[in-house]
């Protein structure tokens, strides 16, 4: 089975981005699963490369098909955005323009059939507001590149694997964009994703909005039985093992010691909190519906650490791993 390549986008130049490459890159697990090649500056990982004090040589190039995936060797697709001594640790709209390119680079990657997957390094969302692209984040900004109406954030780790039926939105916002037909799409994104990566017959918990599911109209205006029991009942009758609403408390326990193979998280911090809390080091985050594979890093930019070398790389790693699991086995 051939190694699929994975266009790897560096994120924001001025967070930890290019180190956690760098470090992920210095692997040879990670060299046997895949060929990476990264969609960034060139000039900016030889940096981290010093930073984190590892061997490899920085190869640039103008596509992934030049990339020659010598040994000890990084292919970077150059775009040369980042001017020399740019600072690292602080928000800037050079970076944050320079973030906007690599995805854009990337997808047209994938969609020439230069690569297989994009994995994507953390970008901050306030320099690219800086830089005039006024998207929420990774995911909205994916799907407006591939023109693609609607995708859904799933999240990855070792015991939880969650999905979102609304992201990054207010709470109060959240709950009035929460309709059945929506739930109902949300769950179908996932129970098609687990399937394609093996699951034949995924088990599919569905949250609550409200703390112990309203109690049968203690609590709430009617949420439960409003917005969610009619998409949990149409994708039961698809055959699919869809259980809900649940309390999320209880839900989220049963999930963790692997009741259930996913859970449906009504809002952002419902399904982001137990993610983080089981071990945001090996979170992963997907976006569920694009026409290309997406993979990223589950944590931020983390300026405070950037350029000192001591940043983790093991959410990448999983990253990358979760990738090539979702690629299509195919020579590009």
């Amino acid at each position: 089975m051939s190694r699929p390549t994975v266009a790897i986008t560096m994120g924001d130049a001025s967070g930890i981005g290019p180190e956690i490459i760098m470090k992920a890159l210095a692997r040879p697990d990670i060299a046997a699963l895949c060929r990476p090649v990264v969609i960034g500056d060139a000039e900016r990982l030889r940096e981290a490369g010093r930073i984190v004090e590892n061997n490899l040589t920085v190869q640039a190039v103008a596509s992934p098909r030049e990339a020659t995936d010598a040994p000890g060797t990084v292919a970077c697709v150059d775009l040369g955005l980042i001017p020399k001594d740019h600072p690292f640790g602080r928000v800037s709209p050079v970076s944050g323009e320079a973030a906007f390119r690599y995805i854009e680079r990337a997808v047209q990657v994938v969609q020439a059939g230069e690569a297989a997957a994009i994995c994507t390094a953390p970008l901050s969302k306030e320099a690219l507001h800086a830089a005039g692209h006024k998207y929420p984040g990774h995911t909205e900004l994916l799907a407006a590149l591939t023109g693609t109406p609607e995708v859904s954030m799933m999240l990855v780790s070792p015991k939880l694997r969650v999905i979102h039926v609304t992201t990054h939105v207010g709470l109060i916002d959240a709950i009035a964009r929460i309709e059945p037909g929506l739930v109902e799409r949300v769950i179908a994104r996932g129970h098609d994703t687990l399937v394609k990566a093996g699951l034949a017959n995924p088990r599919i918990g569905v949250c609550a909005i409200n703390p112990h599911a309203g109690e049968n109209g203690l609590f709430g205006r009617g949420e439960e039985a409003e917005k969610i029991t009619p998409a949990v009942q149409a994708c039961r009758a698809r055959g699919w093992r869809v259980e809900g609403p649940l309390p999320a408390d209880t839900l989220f326990f049963l999930a963790g010691r692997g009741d259930y193979d996913l859970v449906v998280a009504m809002y952002h911090d419902q399904g982001h909190g137990p993610i983080k809390v089981l071990g945001l080091e090996a979170g992963v985050n997907i976006t569920v519906g694009l026409p290309v594979i997406r993979t990223s890093v589950d944590h931020g930019t983390a300026f405070d650490i950037a350029g000192k070398g001591i940043a983790d790389e093991g959410s990448l790693v999983e990253a990358l791993r979760q990738a090539v699991d979702l690629a299509p086995r195919r020579a590009v």
